[in-house]
């Protein structure tokens, strides 16, 4: 049996916290066996529809990043408003980043910084429904539930849940963010979770009495593959099964494993966050479509000098590695970095020198995916409340990654009460990027 244990931590000013465990071999989801899930999930996927061989990696700010101190420091603002952090030059002429991002800025010009998202909910649960789905959700506040798809179950769901050349999941999950399921189009569409144990499962188990140690057991399934291939048997297979063992015993799980890496690309990314992101880029190698991280604490209601400048350099460091790794391997055209979070933070700083919750105006920052990089979108008021220039919403991110992937905006499923419903209703892809 493959096990594979889930565990997920995160905790913002709602205390929330959370924690899975899944089983692939006799699985225990509705009684299916993997190649069944693996079938449900690939019928699924819509018939006769060219796939682009596109990934997304998701970076989630998790508690809501302030605006200000990250991407937009507008240091001619008055001391209450501007960046507590300064800024610091980037390689665009004219652009500046807070003063915890050296490391970004000398990327930038790999990177685009939308200074005009916004939207209406300022809560943790109800932002995230929005970032996370494309729609607004008040309930999710006061123990509702989600009711909409997230991008990544989408993209599962478009795609087929598992690539069919390297088994590798479609959507993969390295941390628990809020929302980021599948609501109504079911569990086959939701992420892979490898988090914490699982990352040591991904390996067939069996009994010391049967198999003296590790090295044994590699033994026993190097022999397995030889004696499968000779007697046919993979070729045997139905195309599920075959997918099945080829996630198990294939070079999925590999993709997973660091000391599969080069030890320098290893210390270029850091530890922590860059760790992630580094798993996360050989995801995206090995036919992972979607992928998501969550890099919490960012829920800044005091101090928020002292705790961006704890928290930012680690984000730094890995995001420049990611965006400079992957334009080096030549993969810019194909892998999407976004990272957001719930929402922005107040203009003004509070009476703890901290920022609150603010909806209305907050930023992104996106590398690679084939769009226009190098430029600054958007613009802020000179209060740095609200958008000085129109509006970016949560539907046209969603739209201008759809893009990204292939997927159409007018993508339609039923819901729980048999009706179609458009993924994407009013979001259109952000005009400068595409």
């Amino acid at each position: 049996m493959l096990q594979v244990n889930c565990g997920r931590r995160s905790r913002s000013c709602d205390g929330a916290t959370r924690r899975d465990f899944l089983k692939v071999g006799s699985l225990g989801l509705a009684g299916l066996s993997l190649p069944q899930l693996l079938a449900t999930r690939a019928n699924a996927a819509q018939d006769g529809k060219a796939i682009k061989d596109t990934s997304v990696v998701w970076l989630f700010l998790g508690g809501g990043p302030t605006h200000v101190e990250t991407f937009d420091p507008k240091m001619t603002a008055p001391s209450e408003l501007r960046s507590a952090t300064g800024e610091v030059a980037t390689s665009l002429p004219g652009v500046t980043l807070g003063g915890t991002f050296p490391k970004m800025g000398a990327v930038a010009d790999k990177m685009a910084f939308v200074r005009s998202f916004a939207h209406r909910n300022s809560g943790h649960g109800g932002g995230t429904h929005w970032l996370m789905t494309g729609y607004d959700n008040r309930m999710i506040d006061n123990g509702g539930l989600p009711t909409r798809p997230s991008l990544g179950a989408i993209t599962a769901r478009v795609r087929g849940a598992n690539h069919p050349v390297t088994g590798m999941p479609t959507y993969v999950r390295l941390n628990n963010i809020g929302a980021d399921g599948p609501a109504f189009l079911g569990t086959p569409f939701a992420p892979f979770d490898p988090n914490g144990q699982a990352s040591k499962n991904l390996t067939l188990t069996t009994k010391e009495d049967r198999l003296g140690d590790r090295r044994e057991l590699l033994k026993e399934l190097d022999r397995f593959r030889k004696d499968a291939d000779a007697s046919g048997l993979m070729n045997g297979l139905s195309a599920f099964e075959s997918q099945a063992f080829n996630l198990i015993l294939g070079s999925a799980p590999e993709a997973f494993n660091l000391k599969k890496e080069d030890a320098k690309t290893v210390d270029r990314y850091g530890k922590g966050l860059g760790q992630q992101m580094l798993v996360a880029r050989r995801l995206c190698e090995a036919g992972c479509g979607f992928v998501t991280i969550n890099y919490g604490g960012w829920d800044m209601h005091g101090q928020i000098e002292q705790s961006m400048k704890r928290r930012g350099p680690e984000l730094d460091q890995s995001v420049a590695a990611f965006v400079q790794d992957i334009a080096e391997r030549g993969m810019s055209e194909n892998v999407l970095l976004v990272i957001t979070g719930e929402f922005g933070r107040t203009p003004r700083i509070n009476k703890n020198a901290g920022r609150d919750h603010w909806a209305p105006l907050s930023t992104l920052a996106l590398a690679g995916g084939g769009l226009k990089m190098g430029q600054v979108v958007g613009e802020s008021s000179a209060k740095l409340d609200v958008p000085k220039s129109k509006p970016i919403g949560p539907q046209d991110l969603m739209a201008t990654v759809f893009h990204v992937l292939g997927i159409d905006t007018k993508t339609q499923f039923t819901n729980p009460q048999g009706r179609p419903v458009n993924m994407v209703e009013e979001g259109h892809t952000i005009p400068e990027l595409v």
